[in-house]
């Protein structure tokens, strides 16, 4: 039976099937982007310390960085992250401002997990820890709460996202709005907080994307041949 293609589902089927084959090879070249990224954020993550300079420029090339910065925590003023679980147990993460050695404006460093019956400070008396510190950790810089992320409660020391400027008012200090600190000790005496230690979790599912993208292209080139071919 010859092949004859019909004007009607030829004007479809080549625009789709061009669309369809777009869209793939977009996602083939997010692919190779965000591996290039993943890389080049292992790579900060991994590197040695080094010490956090006054007033970074550079925030993206900040990111992710393992920095160390001396100084001293305030735990009067330690703000409790709700939501926050370890291996499956439920309990909240602890900021708290450190005074920074240099002068410089507080940094806001994620201490770690507690459970819920350590969230008091009198629980872990021990994990308070006194006098001047060096502190190592990741840099993350502040994001925004996301569409369905619940309001803060400061009365409540509910804190669903970490907000800066208005937990450096109720601290009355100067607190870096940009960018805070992910301790990884897991050192602190009394066994709590347990610093986070850090990983890497950036999805990347593009080749998934390329493939369904690709998938879909050849299934309508075969629904094209078949049905002129039964035409």
């Amino acid at each position: 039976m010859a092949f004859r293609p019909k004007l009607v589902p030829t004007l479809f089927t080549i625009p789709a099937l061009i669309a369809l084959l777009a869209l793939g090879s977009w996602q083939v070249q997010r692919l190779y982007w965000k591996d290039a990224l993943i890389d080049k954020l292992q790579s900060r993550a991994s590197a040695a310390a080094i010490e956090l300079s006054a007033n970074p420029e550079d925030l993206d090339a900040l990111e992710y960085k393992r920095i160390s910065v001396e100084g001293q925590f305030d735990h009067a003023n330690e703000f409790h992250l709700v939501n926050r679980s370890l291996n499956g147990n439920p309990g909240v993460h602890i900021i708290t401002p450190l005074i920074r050695a240099n002068g410089d404006v507080a940094l806001l460093v994620n201490r770690g997990w507690v459970p819920f019956d350590k969230k008091s400070p009198s629980q872990r008396v021990n994990g308070q820890i006194t006098g001047s510190v060096k502190v190592e950790g990741i840099v993350r810089l502040v994001k925004g709460p996301g569409l369905f992320t619940p309001k803060n409660e400061p009365k409540k020391n509910f804190w669903f996202f970490i907000d800066p400027p208005t937990m450096g008012r109720l601290a009355k200090l100067s607190v870096q709005s940009r960018y805070y600190l992910v301790d990884g000790n897991k050192a602190v005496p009394g066994g709590f907080p347990i610093g986070r230690q850090w990983t890497l979790k950036i999805r990347n599912d593009h080749l998934h994307y390329a493939i369904t993208w690709y998938a879909l292209a050849i299934a309508l080139l075969a629904i094209y041949v078949l049905y002129h071919r039964k035409s």
